[in-house]
């Protein structure tokens, strides 16, 4: 046994209620299963680019009940409605639920479980077989918080809901494992802005699933920005299924952690249903950024667009993978995915994986993937009219990530991840990054 599942183990032991809503034998196999198979090495498929050999060193204990006091100037320009969990938990004194109409159901899944409804937590009793899903499997043993978030019929929030999930430093490593939940009914339209801010310095692990299902023709428009603390780890994981005419339309920009693993799977059930799904990767240090799209067409005349863009700096990793299946019968599908790459540090590297699997007829996909260097005669350009280095590098790589963020509709918005990634770059090469 190695010292992080010890220390799941330990977690499940603490759970405050591991049989609320008749869980206790979902989690208990859960947990069981992942103690039994152990981590994935790098001769799983999934984990070819990404060893777990130094997290499994690592104990993490579990959350405090409590959650601990940060400054509020962190939700400065956060507004209503918000959402905020600390190292894990529910933080009820810096959320704000106003403003929600009628039919819409925003609350802390640890409200769900003290009710006592088992149906309300259904989406709990999901099971995680595979050996490649380590972290989705302890998820399903020790998750007691998250969000869960009910749509009723034509139902459109008026403003973006807002998760804002924050580490602070405590007393050693702590883990935390929150569980999501977004249902949609037909018509219903939902913006959600999805914060990940980390305070200080610490080294916690943070390890989060969502569901969302989109029932027919619901709109779920949805950013995610990773700023993790520098020495945080962090998974996340994302499954969602889009019933006929549904729209899913995402963005990830991560920017922080140590390590940071993306999964996001998405399975076009419906016909008609649509997915865009666009994310900036910024490895710079020693960071390892690793992102995984699993994306399913089931249904006719589905539509995917997939543009990633990469960077890697200073003695960081950037591993993508791109999956695109197009099942039989999925007649009429159009795919696309986009992956291109800059490589500033001869010490970086990146590794990408664009797959497409078609067994359909009448569909058009397309796939690449590219990795090069900022243009040598646009940065000479630039250091002839008298620009620093640092700062010619940070303008090219900015424009270079320009065109995911063209792809969101709200100005407000892509001006605030611009800046957000802006300073990032600043902050990196500001340090002496790409000197």
């Amino acid at each position: 046994m190695n010292a992080l599942l010890d220390s799941f183990r330990a977690g499940f032991q603490a759970l405050r209620d591991p049989e609320a809503q008749q869980l206790g034998a979902g989690r208990r196999a859960a947990l069981e299963g992942l103690l039994a198979d152990g981590l994935p090495g790098p001769r799983e498929e999934a984990w070819k680019y990404t060893t777990l050999r130094p997290l499994e060193r690592r104990a993490f204990a579990p959350a405090d009940a409590t959650p601990p006091a940060f400054d509020a100037a962190l939700l400065a320009g956060i507004p209503a409605p918000r959402l905020v969990f600390t190292n894990g938990r529910f933080d009820a004194a810096h959320s704000d639920l106003s403003g929600l109409p009628e039919g819409a159901g925003v609350e802390p899944l640890s409200r769900v479980l003290e009710r006592g409804e088992p149906r309300d937590a259904n989406f709990l009793l999901r099971r995680y077989e595979r050996r490649d899903e380590p972290f989705a499997r302890a998820n399903a043993a020790l998750a007691e918080e998250g969000a869960v978030v009910r749509l009723d019929i034509g139902v459109r929030l008026p403003a973006p809901l807002h998760l804002v999930f924050v580490g602070v430093p405590q007393d050693g490593d702590r883990a935390w494992h929150l569980r999501h939940f977004f249902e949609l009914h037909e018509d219903a339209a939902l913006d959600l802005v999805e914060y990940q801010f980390g305070t200080g310095d610490h080294a916690h692990l943070s390890n989060d699933v969502l569901h969302l299902h989109a029932g027919k023709r619901a709109v779920v428009r949805h950013a995610r920005v990773q700023a993790d603390a520098a020495r945080a780890t962090r998974f996340a994981r994302t499954d969602a299924v889009l019933a006929r005419g549904a729209q899913y339309h995402r963005f990830d920009l991560e920017l922080g952690a140590a390590l940071s693993r993306n999964e996001l799977n998405v399975r076009l059930e419906g016909n008609g249903a649509r997915l865009t799904a666009n994310g900036v990767l910024l490895g710079d240090g020693r960071r390892h950024v690793d992102t995984r799209l699993g994306i399913e067409h089931i249904a006719r005349d589905t539509a995917c667009e997939l543009l990633w863009r990469g960077i890697a700096d200073g003695r960081s990793r950037v591993v993508f993978h791109g999956g695109i299946n197009i099942r039989p019968g999925a007649d009429g599908t159009d795919a696309s995915l986009s992956n291109k790459n800059l490589l500033l540090s001869a010490d970086a590297e990146v590794d990408t994986q664009p797959v497409l699997v078609i067994d359909a007829d009448e569909v058009k996909a397309a796939h690449g993937a590219t990795v090069g260097q900022l243009d040598a005669d646009t940065l000479f350009y630039l250091r002839s009219r008298g620009v620093p280095a640092p700062e010619a590098r940070r303008m090219l790589t900015v424009a270079f990530c320009r065109e995911p963020l063209l792809a969101l509709e709200d100005d407000g918005l892509r001006e605030l991840l611009l800046a957000r990634l802006d300073a990032a770059l600043a902050a990196a090469w500001g340090a002496g990054e790409g000197a």
